[in-house]
């Protein structure tokens, strides 16, 4: 898979024979120009013998081909088809022989700048060897059962590829970088890397994969007051510490967290030749709290108490930021929506050591790349009255939106000759188009107007029902954005009780609801949604209810068994002869046991399971940005305005390894404005998309959120306060497990909402705490 590289022909259709020696996969081109044929060893008993051979083919010589080879082995049986297929998903080997993992179905769900999309409809897994090398396999108790464990994973649902288009990268960075080939494999959204890899090292080429993403795909056309535009939304899932709610949680030693996932929100005006004349993305992302924390999942405890450790001077926090950093730039803005208070302390006390971290990392990081951290305790807002949470998410999200961006690109086609090169931001229609038989091909230039510069981090302690309402809210305010930018609006905002707001609320939905199902087991609760909606309380109160106990029951039941299979699918787990199964042993082991074939003797087996997952984010060698002492860990921290105290980095940066560079280049995008100014740059993009002109100004400023007629609004925005007092803080212990532990409710909390408003500053004084927070950095509360 060569993506969008021109002239560049692609494989899509196979099929699959075999004789007694040897499978024939014989692939093909969409117009049937091109015939290709890759050879598979059936004699060989351990090994993966794969052999492609060099010569392409016409049609008519491709069918001579066979039939020599059929003519061939008439004495063993012949030339007998097996399966037509649509690529190959891998290759896998248990305890016996390999298999191969083939699409035998797919479907059409989208199309990017012409590149299609699809989704797999079915496959298969065949058996590579021949009867007569490993006639017991089908015998063996153990090789069947990885077999069943393997295939438990659907492929069918929520995984998608495309032939012709990185799908597995967002679309900025596939216009300002040339990665192509095996390097797409090794990113971090690719789930069958592992089961590639065999023959991707083999063939140095990937023209017989497809590459996997897991997640969320959908796209609609959509009409705003006659004009049609397509809404497409993907939610890319990391194979990184990938698995389920109980059994991944926090972040790993190596800086990746549970749950990560991308989402990327592309508009584009219909056409009627599938290539737009402009294009709009917006990135967000969501993950676990990147601390180490777990919790012990109960059959009896549907709210297990959190265990949370010690990490010395925050380094998997660290390794993560800086992560995030190299995927999407600066600045990095955290919106933290869990409790800030409790009667038994849980999630506030996530808050408190979440707080400690972003505040020791930032004393070293200089003002263009300090991590700016919101706090907002959306359980508490949507139980107040008269408080429209999606109201004040919107308004929060555009002015977060005012810092990120967006990107904007212009799309220039011209026909050229078949070796022209593609450079950067180009994109190619693919080339076996029927109407493209020629030697020319339809070469796309997209030119960006506007890029995306850092990304909104949100997070609950799932990531899965709050984040998803806010992660709407982002996605709301960068629509209205994007439909202006296209031209299809007058104005950069959509109201949330328009129709639009309404189709991608239902987009927003069904992304949260297959997340949630593949991470915590059961669909998403989507109270403010259904609220926003005005459906019954009562029947809301209802499916709550149920999924509740759907989610309780696949996380007590069934999930360990779905961790170990996507152990075995991603690789953490490899079985080998004489070596425990993977069921029988803790998934803390699966690294040693798979990799390098130890074991502590007298290992017992835990009701949870977790694993350890491939892939560092930094070199063995390398060294962090920056570093705090150890002993503030546990120390108090300083009150809000001390946090403009900051230490130079260290000259040093980390190497970065299979992970994603930064997708924004840094030499024009990476520095932001300062506190009192907007680039010219900006301001010209601003004015030709028929704005005002603009005069110098904070970049979030909330005299603009506060003028809102609306009571209600006016009422959050005068309770809301940056806090300049010192926050609660936990010490935190060796593996300490909180439950009632002398946890109470004592004291004052600090982002407490419901102070009187004697006690609040006015508007402006707010407007002004909010800007410095956007130029220092810092914690916000609402």
């Amino acid at each position: 898979m060569e993506a969008m590289m021109g002239g560049k022909k692609f494989l899509q259709k196979f099929r699959l024979y075999e004789t007694r020696s040897k499978f024939y996969l014989i692939g093909r081109d969409r117009s049937r120009t091109l015939w290709r044929v890759l050879k598979i060893d059936r004699l060989e008993s351990t090994e993966l013998g794969i052999e492609e051979d060099p010569t392409s083919y016409t049609k008519n010589e491709c069918q001579e081909l066979l039939w020599r080879i059929h003519e061939g082995n008439r004495l063993t049986g012949g030339l007998k088809f097996v399966t037509k297929c649509y690529g190959i998903v891998g290759f896998v080997k248990f305890l016996g022989p390999y298999y191969m993992v083939l699409i035998t179905r797919r479907r059409k769900v989208g199309t990017i700048c012409g590149h299609e999309i699809y989704s797999i409809g079915k496959s298969e897994m065949i058996a590579v060897p021949s009867v007569i090398v490993w006639p017991n396999v089908a015998y063996s108790r153990d090789e069947n059962r990885y077999k069943r464990l393997l295939c438990s994973v659907d492929l069918s649902k929520d995984f998608f590829f495309s032939y012709s288009y990185n799908i597995m990268s967002s679309l900025q960075k596939n216009i300002t970088e040339k990665n192509t080939g095996q390097v797409v494999y090794e990113t971090m959204f690719v789930w069958n890397e592992y089961l590639t890899r065999a023959i991707r090292n083999h063939l140095k080429n990937t023209s017989w994969t497809v590459a996997l993403i897991h997640g969320f795909f959908k796209q609609s056309k959509l009409s705003l007051s006659g004009k049609d535009f397509w809404l497409t939304l993907i939610a890319r899932r990391s194979r990184h510490f990938a698995g389920t709610r109980f059994l991944k949680r926090g972040v790993n030693e190596k800086g990746r967290v549970a749950n990560d996932v991308e989402s990327e929100q592309i508009v584009f005006e219909d056409t009627s030749d599938e290539i737009p004349h402009q294009i709009t993305s917006v990135v967000q992302h969501r993950g676990s709290i990147p601390l180490v924390w777990f919790q012990e999942t109960s059959r009896v405890n549907i709210k297990p108490d959190i265990i949370l450790k010690p990490d010395v001077d925050y380094k998997a926090t660290r390794l993560h930021f800086e992560n995030l950093a190299l995927r999407y730039g600066n600045p990095i803005i955290i919106l933290n929506l869990i409790k800030t208070r409790e009667k038994k302390p849980r999630e506030s006390l996530l808050r408190a050591e979440f707080a400690k971290a972003i505040h020791c990392i930032n004393k070293g990081l200089t003002d263009d790349k300090r991590l700016k951290f919101l706090h907002m305790d959306l359980s508490k807002l949507f139980r107040r009255k008269g408080t429209d949470v999606l109201a004040l998410l919107t308004k929060v999200a555009s002015d977060v939106l005012d810092l990120t961006e967006f990107l904007h690109c212009e799309i220039t086609t011209s026909t050229k000759p078949e070796d022209a090169s593609s450079g950067q931001g180009s994109v190619t229609k693919p080339c076996d188009d029927k109407s493209n038989d020629g030697p020319n091909i339809c070469a796309t230039k997209l030119v960006p107007l506007l890029l995306q510069k850092g990304v909104l981090r949100t997070n609950c302690i799932d990531c899965l029902d709050r984040t998803n309402v806010a992660q709407f809210a982002y996605g709301l305010a960068a629509l209205g954005h994007q439909l202006h930018a296209l031209g299809l609006t007058e104005a950069p905002k959509i109201e949330l009780h328009a129709p639009l707001a309404d189709d991608l609320m239902d987009f927003y939905e069904r992304m949260g609801d297959t997340l949630a199902i593949q991470y915590g087991g059961s669909a998403a609760h989507n109270k403010i949604f259904c609220e926003q909606r005005g459906q019954w309380k009562a029947a809301t109160q209802s499916q709550e209810f149920l999924r509740t106990l759907q989610r309780y029951y696949n996380n007590a039941y069934t999930d360990p068994e779905k961790q170990d299979a996507i152990n075995l699918l991603l690789g953490h787990f490899q079985p080998h002869q004489g070596k425990p199964a993977l069921w029988k042993l803790d998934s803390d082991q699966h690294y040693n046991i798979g990799r390098q074939g130890t074991l502590n003797e007298e290992i017992g087996r835990s009701f949870i399971k977790r694993s350890l997952s491939d892939g560092n984010i930094l070199c063995e060698n390398s060294v962090a940005v920056s570093n705090c002492n150890v002993g503030e860990n546990n120390a108090e921290l300083l009150p809000m305005q001390q946090l403009n105290d900051i230490r130079e980095p260290s000259d040093s940066a980390p190497e970065i390894s299979i992970c994603e560079p930064n997708m924004y280049p840094s030499t024009n995008y990476g520095t932001m404005p300062g506190r009192h100014s907007m680039s010219e740059e900006r301001q010209n993009y601003l004015k030709r998309l028929g704005y005002p002109e603009l005069h110098s100004s904070n970049f979030l400023d909330l005299d603009l959120l506060s003028s809102s007629g609306n009571s209600c609004d006016e009422e959050i925005f005068e309770r809301s306060l940056l806090i300049n007092s010192p926050m609660d803080v936990i010490s935190v212990e060796s593996s300490t497990l909180y439950s009632d532990q002398g946890h109470h409710d004592e004291g004052r909390d600090d982002t407490d909402l419901s102070r009187s408003s004697s006690q609040l500053s006015d508007v402006r004084d707010y407007s002004d705490l909010f800007a410095q927070w956007v130029a220092n950095g810092g914690m916000l509360c609402y």
